[in-house]
């Protein structure tokens, strides 16, 4: 009785697989062209949610609305308030993905170029936080070199950036001499420039006024000195710049800023967890005292960004934080007024959900994101990051380390019983990709040279099954602890292969 059930489901799954790969393939066939790099905004998604596809075509039309061409710095798209005709560092840093996705990945390239070319001993190794589309620093945040507006976390979020955006489009710019220089200052004369005590960390002091800014919370510029979103961009920098300067062949100084990334990680998860509380703090005053809790102010930066950036300890202070995160939502009442903080800060949210494995609130909060009663929906941020979230949070499409590598992992709940992200632009190729549920991925390699496909799955098996056959399936731990079962295979160009779990 058993083996026969086995061999039903056998060829159930083989028919299955052959089916899907058809369907995929009829799919896009239908809505592109020959096979190519795919146009800015040529991706489309499709779903059994009608409220994901009322929110991709709602997303993708606003972010395009925000693309712009540039006599003095070429194309860019805006990344700021709107009507300011301009993009800023935090901004652009968190939209990236989003754009990439969009097929903006040049446009993005601009911009943050914009940012490395204009970093100088002059503003103490600070670049111009906002550049308007005429290649100037925006004068509502800007007056002179010795007088202008800065986030501290910054420099280290661009760098953080422009890291992901070489693995995403595998451009050889981010590994020329305009952002190498940047790099450079920023993880050196930056971070000593702003050091004011000598231990490492970039600080704000009120001589400083709105200049050097420990913080991304705007609201507490006058009495921090130190926020944990600060060293949280800080490790992440360390951690890029250590991955560049390895693709270099510098290892020497890759080493270094590995152990200054992992000093950090230690410091902040010693000094910075209150046990009695069962969370971090969320930053440290000028007179040394730490904050006890930010979230009134803060809309959750004090969790968000070590969580975002990936500093916090795996395991319970990891789970604590995401729980102490998620009750801040108020899931079980409505979604829209229990999103904390401002619509900024929201963005983030299904970054550090999906990032953990906690799709439930992921979507949760994408949805919110997508509603049209939520306020200030316009803000560029929103649209991008809802991009952003379909295709690397919910299809979980992310670049390999080495080039040529995709992973796929999904991460659907039950409110989608399948979806589809057609017209993918990941390093040189363009691909597609189907998940029904969490159980079946296809794959079909576009256009580009042959990729190697990690197709994972939220299980736990010894086995998977590709386009039908059983493989030995490998195991990994996931960022939130989960364990994921994935296989590596080959797919070469126009291919189109189907993999589930068994």
């Amino acid at each position: 009785m058993t083996e026969s059930l086995s061999r039903r489901r056998f060829l159930s799954i083989s028919i299955m697989a052959a089916l899907l790969s058809k369907d995929l393939k009829a799919q896009i066939d239908s809505s592109h062209g020959s096979a190519g790099t795919a146009p800015e905004g040529s991706i489309e998604f499709e779903s059994s949610d009608r409220k994901l596809i009322e929110g991709f075509q709602w997303a993708k039309s606003q972010a395009l609305a925000y693309v712009r061409e540039s006599a003095q710095i070429g194309p860019w798209y805006e990344g700021a308030l709107p009507g300011r005709n301009a993009f800023c560092m935090r901004d652009v840093s968190h939209m990236s993905t989003g754009a990439q996705f969009l097929g903006l990945s040049t446009r993005t390239r601009n911009m943050l170029r914009q940012f490395a070319l204009h970093i100088s001993a002059e503003k103490k190794w600070c670049t111009w936080w906002e550049v308007t589309g005429e290649g100037k620093p925006a004068p509502v945040d800007y007056k002179s070199d010795k007088d202008f507006w800065y986030d501290l976390p910054a420099n280290f979020d661009v760098l953080d950036a422009c890291y992901r955006q070489w693995l995403w489009s595998r451009d050889p710019a981010y590994l020329g001499d305009v952002f190498l220089n940047y790099y450079r200052h920023t993880v050196t004369d930056y971070v000593r420039a702003w050091d004011h005590n000598g231990d490492g960390l970039p600080e704000h002091l009120p001589r400083d006024g709105h200049m050097g800014i420990g913080t991304y919370d705007e609201d507490l510029t006058d009495d921090v000195l130190v926020g944990a979103d600060l060293i949280a961009a800080q490790y992440a920098a360390y951690r890029s710049y250590a991955a560049f300067q390895q693709a270099r062949n510098e290892y020497a100084v890759e080493q270094e800023f590995t152990i200054k990334a992992r000093e950090l990680k230690t410091l902040y998860n010693n000094k910075w967890w209150d046990a009695p509380r069962n969370c971090y703090f969320g930053a440290m005053s000028e007179d040394g005292h730490f904050h006890a809790d930010l979230k009134a102010s803060t809309g959750g930066t004090d969790i968000q960004f070590p969580l975002y950036f990936g500093l916090t300890d795996s395991g319970s202070k990891t789970q604590a934080s995401l729980d102490r995160l998620e009750q801040r939502l108020h899931l079980d009442s409505a979604t829209l007024e229990g999103l904390i903080g401002g619509v900024e800060g929201r963005t983030y949210l299904p970054d550090i959900f999906y990032k953990y494995g906690r799709s439930r609130p992921a979507y949760a909060v994408l949805v919110a994101l997508m509603d049209p009663r939520l306020k200030r929906r316009d803000y560029p941020e929103v649209s991008y990051s809802v991009m952003g979230n379909l295709g690397s949070g919910l299809m979980g499409i992310q670049p390999g380390l080495r080039a040529g590598e995709i992973e796929t992992y999904p991460q659907l709940t039950a409110e989608t019983a399948w979806a589809t992200l057609q017209h993918v632009p990941i390093g040189h190729n363009v691909v597609s990709v189907k998940h029904m549920q969490t159980e079946t991925t296809t794959l079909w390699n576009e256009s580009g040279p042959d990729a190697v496909w990690r197709a994972s799955f939220p299980v736990e098996s010894k086995t998977l099954m590709v386009d039908g056959s059983r493989v030995h399936a490998e195991s990994a731990r996931r960022a939130g602890g989960a364990l994921e079962s994935f296989h590596l295979l080959k797919v070469r160009a126009g291919e189109t292969h189907v993999v589930s779990v068994g």
